[in-house]
């Protein structure tokens, strides 16, 4: 009987230890598991994103949902401003009708080509191009910055 007695002192602080890790795996699976639950995040598509239109004001995305959109960063002072918005306008012009839209976003992180505010940027765009779709506040699409709907979209 006294080697069976022998092993056993041994192996209850080999027993407390496990018992003591596993507890803390335990715990910190559950930890995980509720973090998950309690803070996954609400955004499923683009068009969960609030942003801010021209103005400042709080639009949501949703309303675009079903539509066939192209989102775009544009400028005002870039080499590509004419082509592009003369392009844009007419894809919205022609395809808007069926479900179709432009969003614009203006950014000034290319070039510098967009320096102006967000409502000098729309009124340039309306009155030197008939735009006829949403141009929205300028954003920052790169960096630690960026807009949440477009690092969605990258």
């Amino acid at each position: 009987m006294e080697p069976l007695s022998c092993p056993l002192k041994y192996s209850v602080p080999k027993a407390r230890v496990f018992v003591v890790f596993l507890s803390m795996v335990l715990c910190t699976t559950i930890l995980c598991l509720l973090q998950l639950r309690f803070f996954k995040p609400k955004i499923k598509d683009f068009y969960s994103f609030e942003v801010k239109d021209s103005r400042g004001r709080i639009i949501s995305l949703e309303k675009y949902r079903g539509k066939a959109t192209l989102v775009v960063n544009v400028a005002s002072y870039c080499q590509y401003t004419d082509k592009n918005y003369i392009a844009l306008q007419e894809l919205h012009r022609e395809f808007g009708p069926s479900h179709f839209t432009v969003l614009a976003f203006p950014c000034n992180q290319f070039g510098e080509s967009e320096p102006s505010s967000s409502q000098e940027i729309e009124s340039f765009a309306k009155g030197n191009y008939g735009v006829t779709f949403p141009v929205f506040h300028k954003i920052k699409i790169l960096g630690s910055e960026a807009d949440p709907a477009f690092k969605f979209l990258i």
